[in-house]
């Protein structure tokens, strides 16, 4: 009997016929990696995932009949499974603020080399939200920011040790290079992290983002 573990389950969404298959294509040669399902609108997604309980979405943003973002919104309103990855251009920089506000795990660029797209569908199916410093910066630099105090008093629940956390998320570190900056272990970093996430109500690492740059904690231009 083996001890392998199940592959994980993967939904394509997207209106373009020809792109599922091209992702599709790429997700099939992986062993680790199992498509389940296609769907070309956002309704269509929605029941696809009702009946073939994916642990990953790959969402498009723009589709008829119900587009990617009410997609996700309703998808991860419904629990912690599927996350949903979504995959975007530069040239959608709202729909793709408003999805990970509506709270898309993670994104990608639909230029992205295969390899990447692979990586990131494994760095969101493990539990970790994917996370682009650069890109989610300019995101929530073009957009007007709420008024309010800056700096840590931004988020006055957070412990000095979880501020530190948070903003060194915020630059895109993993929990072991947290650890290794603030010379701690991975596990006390993720229990930091746990609790930074319940007080800022966040889904995962990627909403805690917008929500420090949001409320003023992080500035855009740091």
């Amino acid at each position: 009997m083996s001890d392998a573990a199940p592959p994980t389950r993967l939904l394509l969404v997207d209106d373009d016929v020809l792109v599922r298959s091209g992702l599709r294509l790429i997700f099939d040669t992986e062993p680790d990696l199992e498509v389940v399902g296609e769907a070309g609108t956002g309704a269509e997604a929605l029941a696809r995932a009702e009946a073939v309980r994916p642990d990953v979405v790959v969402m498009d943003v723009r589709m008829p009949d119900l587009d990617g973002i009410a997609a996700t919104a309703t998808l991860t309103a419904r629990g912690p499974t599927p996350r949903v990855l979504v995959l975007t251009t530069f040239e959608d920089d709202d729909y793709l603020f408003r999805a990970l506000q509506a709270g898309a795990t993670g994104f990608m660029l639909k230029r992205a080399r295969p390899t990447e797209l692979l990586h990131a569908v494994r760095v969101i199916a493990s539990g970790t939200s994917l996370v682009m410093p650069d890109i989610t910066r300019r995101l929530i630099a073009e957009r007007r920011p709420r008024r309010g105090p800056r700096g840590a008093e931004a988020l006055p629940a957070l412990t000095e040790r979880e501020a530190d956390v948070l903003r060194l998320v915020a630059e895109g570190l993993t929990n072991a290079e947290i650890g290794g900056r603030l010379h701690l272990s991975p596990e006390t970093v993720k229990t930091h992290l746990s609790h930074v996430l319940a007080k800022l109500g966040a889904r995962d690492r990627t909403q805690a983002v917008i929500v420090a740059y949001e409320s003023g904690f992080m500035a855009p231009g740091r």
